[in-house]
């Protein structure tokens, strides 16, 4: 019998029910951006390949991305650390830093903004950000010969997932495959990177709807001029945007995935190794479309074929691999379809809440004094920045005027300032159980968090119109943005769903379990789930 320590002892070998399985030589860790637990359940029964797969291993549909501050960056930050964005640092996909070495204060979650050839719209990609080590970059500390490797269609979510140590991290850069800057994409997989360029520049047929999804088409109208939920068109040359909507991207940052663990023998060495994965499109679906429309189950579809030849290739190695898959945060659909389904309360924010007429309101309309993290927006939502020339008690009458302000409006559910969140507890209690001051002080961090965060209410969409590219989205303190699925699964499993809540940051000290890898829980906010439901085996008293 094999050690206790293997996975064998994850998965019960007390249990007469189980077979003998041998500790994994690989872990497979994969995120689906803006895959929601509402996403998971509503197209269960539609499964027939790799999203089928997962669902025979164990199932915790209730995963929640505790945090207030659900955006593609703070969430992939938990998946493989265990911590959360108070802990990680990442706070947000941008925020404010009036101390940034340059003239433009915005930062970008994964820039070094102090290099000198960067900028906001052109950042330097980098990992400094992220404060504590992920589940890679503990196996390497543990044995160098550990191989690591990240992949994704953003940069953000690749790094996120990769941390500091990794041998290999690429994402897709809007026209190409790339790595960070001073190293070279390796020569297998450039074919896969012209392929997918080749694609973009000479555009693509219109995908293909089955019968299941043409019965999703029925169009909404979002003004002025938009339409969503009709059958997809084709995507036309050289739409960069578009590209990011498109099952092929998804499609190729597998096939980067499966050659590099070719490359790197992973899974066939002397010590454990570690494969990220995130696939983008469905984020890009659902901010483009909305997702409840033909488009995003055209999508979903794609993906599970896809997810089943990932693990077909993975299988031939003969090798035994675990496989996590989850979602950085969730998602909402498009106002006008979800009034049109009932919910006349599903609205989007109108411009008394914006950056603009808080200014005005405060009477600093000529020279603004506060900032959002987003740049480029005028929408008030999470962290709000006041300049830090004003001091003393002119800047905390300011604070509470502005606080008052906003908590007069009626679309806004509450508005913290970071002190009171900093001296907040994160409890330790069920996630889906905490308050929304608990939610925002999972994401506060006293250097990087505004001087007030900002909550709107349930289904109020922070995008006024039709006229952005986006059309709906995420990062809301709510349930339908929190909660996301989180599935293990692994040749020999004993197949179960547990009801009840867990969080992603469970799941790095979970996979660090199963290959006997310590973890001091002082240095995590996450705790190590049981995959077998009788005999507890998995986390070793933990």
């Amino acid at each position: 019998m094999k050690a206790l320590t293997s996975l064998l002892t994850a998965l019960a070998l007390s249990s007469p029910a189980m077979a003998e399985v041998t500790k994994p030589k690989l872990i497979v860790a994969i995120s689906i951006d803006q895959f929601s637990t509402d996403l998971f359940n509503e197209y269960r029964t539609q499964f027939t390949g790799g999203l089928k797969r997962l669902q025979q291993g164990a199932v915790f549909a209730n995963g929640f991305q505790s945090h207030a501050a659900t955006e593609t960056c703070p969430g992939h930050a938990t998946i493989l650390t265990g911590a959360r964005p108070s802990r990680t640092g990442i706070i947000a996909n941008n925020w404010v830093d009036y101390r940034a070495p340059r003239a433009e204060k915005e930062v970008y979650c994964v820039e070094d903004e102090a290099d000198p050839s960067g900028s906001p719209d052109k950042p330097v990609i980098s990992v400094s950000h992220l404060r504590v080590p992920t589940l890679g970059d503990r196996m390497k500390a543990a044995n160098p010969a550990s191989r690591v490797v990240a992949v994704s269609g953003k940069d953000r979510a690749a790094v996120m997932m990769g941390g500091k140590a990794a041998d290999q991290i690429i994402w897709w850069n809007a026209s190409k495959f790339a790595t960070f800057a001073g190293r070279t994409l390796p020569a297998s997989v450039q074919p896969i990177s012209d392929a997918l360029t080749d694609k973009l520049t000479t555009g693509l047929p219109a995908p293909a709807l089955s019968s299941f999804c043409q019965g999703k088409a029925d169009p909404v109208a979002i003004p002025p001029g938009k339409t969503v939920g009709d059958v997809p068109t084709a995507l036309k040359a050289d739409d960069k945007a578009g590209m990011r909507t498109r099952a092929e991207l998804d499609q190729a940052t597998l096939d980067i995935a499966t050659q590099l663990a070719d490359d790197y023998g992973l899974g066939r060495g002397p010590a454990p190794d570690l494969l990220a994965v995130s696939l983008s499109v469905m984020d890009y679906v659902g901010h483009k479309f909305g997702t409840e429309g033909p488009e995003m189950c055209a999508q979903v579809q794609a993906l599970d074929q896809a997810l089943d030849g990932f693990f077909r290739h993975l299988d031939a190695y003969g090798v035994p691999y675990v496989a996590v898959l989850t979602a950085d945060h969730g998602g909402h659909d498009v106002s006008e379809r979800n009034r049109a389904r009932g919910m006349p309360d599903d609205l989007r924010v109108t411009a008394d809440i914006g950056l603009n007429a808080l200014n005005r309101g405060m009477g600093y309309a000529a020279k603004p004094v506060f900032r959002v993290e987003a740049p480029k927006t005028d929408t008030i939502e999470s962290n709000l920045y006041l300049d830090p020339a004003i001091k003393g008690k002119k800047r905390t009458a300011l604070i509470a005027k502005a606080k008052a302000w906003l908590s007069s409006k009626s679309a806004i559910a509450a508005v913290f300032t970071r002190a009171k969140l900093l001296a907040t507890p994160v409890p330790a209690t069920s996630p889906d159980s905490w308050t929304l001051a608990e939610r925002a002080a999972a994401s506060v961090d006293r250097e990087r968090s505004g001087d007030l965060i900002v909550l709107l209410k349930p289904r109020i969409t922070p995008i006024r119109d039709g006229s952005s590219t986006s059309v709906a989205t995420h990062g809301s303190p709510w349930d339908y943005d929190r909660r996301v699925p989180i599935l293990f699964w692994t040749a020999g499993i004993k197949g179960f769903e547990q009801p009840n809540a867990i969080e992603t940051v469970d799941i790095m000290p979970t996979l660090a379990a199963l290959i006997g890898l310590p973890v001091p829980q002082t240095d995590i906010d996450g705790h190590c789930r049981d995959l077998d439901p009788g005999a507890g085996s998995t986390c070793s008293g933990d």
